[in-house]
């Protein structure tokens, strides 16, 4: 099938962000799920990280930014982004976003790790993705230049003379849909953990396609463990907000000992790296980690209503027991490497949001970065994929598909997702990290095209992980626990299937 609509794959903050951006281009967003279902960005807790309270300043963002970053960050692309954040908060806000103010009209800030000041707008405490997505939502479905095709699922690019030109899809069939160009903007990676805070098909599946069409892949070993999901069984594992740390939540174990003071000046609001290792480390020890919140009282039902129904859920009154947390995969800091306007390696192809690497988190995402990124990079995409292409308004015809979409072997999924937890987790280590590969080479034979993009990114972060041969930011390798000097890795599937080793 062959459109003139720019192809959008995903449906979280940076497809709907760039989907806007595009008008008054025709675009058709394709997602497996309702938009509001399944995506990473409607799950975030905190909010958008934005210098915007009294004395702060981007500059000030900018630096925390880069400290939390391990010395991977491109300052470059830092700097803009943290500079743009105030006007993408106005922008939503303006869009209709309910962001938490006071009596006066100003926005209520919280502080998260590793942020030097109170800098995260947020919405009803702990809901901010859920409404700033409600937002976005209503105006994609208010503007005439947008189709969305639901229950559908992208398996691949394609791929001609060098050129990306379509994507192919699954759902009651398979088929191909040709567009001027292709954005990705589907999510990240941190579902092919066991233990994950993401979605259930947030696995990897834009990653993997990329790679296996041969695009560029950078810093793909950095993978961050939220440090307090909820430790009740659950899958994902609900999220217990970095926010009532801000608000003076504590980490103690089972004997009712806080860990953190012994581990970093910040104790708490270290970044997510120390903090993570440090509630991996009481859970092997066998002390049960948890989250101690009883300081904040009866005001944890108001004031972060999600955490509270995630406990209430589990028996557990976060009021008067502490919360029992686990280190969970939540957020890939790399990606498919793109430039600031969202080009990847492969032209027709561009890039959006946690699938992304721009450089902007290097080793260790800052709390709340994510969803400016996505915002600032959805938009930036948008206009670059206007800016390429001539001017007009929607066609009369639609694209008229339906189909429900594929769900890979659940038992294959497991097997993979138990390799990444086991081997490929907080703490690496050589002999681990071959075991995952070989693992997943056991898998790749005949796997159809699903399983194949989560094997595919698998293969990407257990092979960076493996050539990273240090210890930065959120990649610990007890075989390697120093530091090297600093620099990005860069990688091809073709790279990783030959598992190069470093000089």
């Amino acid at each position: 099938m062959q459109t003139d609509r720019v192809l959008i794959i995903g449906g979280g903050i940076a497809a709907l962000y760039a989907a806007l951006a595009l008008a008054p281009r025709p675009v058709l967003i394709i997602a497996p799920e309702p938009l509001g279902h399944g995506a990473s960005s409607a799950w975030a807790q905190g909010g958008v990280a934005a210098a915007m309270g009294p004395g702060d300043r981007p500059s000030d963002h900018l630096a925390d930014t880069i400290r939390a970053g391990a010395g991977l960050v491109d300052a470059a692309v830092a700097a803009r982004i943290t500079a743009e954040a105030a006007e993408h908060v106005a922008r939503l806000s303006d869009l209709g976003a309910p962001f938490d103010r006071d009596l006066h009209g100003n926005y209520l800030l919280s502080r998260e790790a590793a942020h030097g000041a109170a800098r995260v707008v947020r919405v009803g405490g702990d809901r901010a993705g859920q409404a700033i997505m409600a937002t976005l939502i209503r105006a994609v479905q208010a503007a005439p230049h947008i189709q969305l095709q639901t229950a559908l699922s992208v398996t691949g690019l394609i791929v001609e003379a060098g050129q990306v030109v379509g994507v192919e899809v699954e759902g009651d069939g398979t088929g191909e849909i040709r567009g001027p160009a292709v954005l990705f903007a589907g999510g990240g990676a941190a579902g092919l953990y066991a233990v994950t805070t993401n979605p259930n098909r947030i696995r990897g599946q834009m990653l993997g396609m990329a790679a296996r069409a041969g695009a560029l892949i950078r810093d793909a070993e950095f993978v961050q463990f939220h440090p307090t999901a909820i430790d009740i069984g659950e899958d994902p594992a609900p999220l217990a907000t970095e926010a009532l740390r801000g608000e003076g939540a504590v980490l103690i174990n089972a004997m009712g000992t806080r860990f953190m003071p012994a581990l970093a000046p910040e104790a708490e609001l270290a970044p997510r790296d120390i903090v993570a290792r440090g509630v991996f480390a009481e859970w092997q020890a066998g002390r049960r980690p948890m989250l101690d919140a009883r300081a904040l009282g009866a005001q944890i039902a108001s004031h972060f209503p999600t955490v509270h129904a995630a406990c209430q859920r589990a028996g557990i009154d976060p009021a008067q027991e502490p919360i029992p947390v686990t280190a969970a995969a939540h957020y890939h800091m790399g990606g498919i490497a793109v430039s600031a306007d969202g080009r990847c390696s492969l032209p027709g192809l561009w890039v959006a949001g946690e699938a992304a690497c721009t450089g902007l988190h290097g080793g260790n995402r800052l709390a709340s970065n994510g969803l400016l990124e996505a915002l600032v990079t959805g938009r930036a995409a948008g206009l670059d994929i206007a800016a390429a292409m001539p001017t007009g308004a929607a066609p009369e015809a639609k694209v008229a598909l339906a189909g429900t979409a594929p769900v890979a072997d659940p038992a294959k999924v497991a097997r993979l997702r138990g390799l990444m937890t086991t081997h490929v987790g907080v703490i690496r280590e050589e002999t681990g990290l071959r075991a995952a590969l070989a693992g997943l080479a056991d898998l790749e034979p005949d796997a159809p095209p699903a399983l194949a993009n989560m094997l595919a990114a698998a293969r990407m972060i257990a092979t960076a992980a493996l050539l990273r041969r240090e210890s930065r930011g959120a990649h610990c390798r007890s075989d390697f626990p120093g530091e090297l000097p600093p620099k990005p890795s860069h990688l091809t599937l073709a790279d990783a299937l030959a598992l190069k080793e470093p000089a």
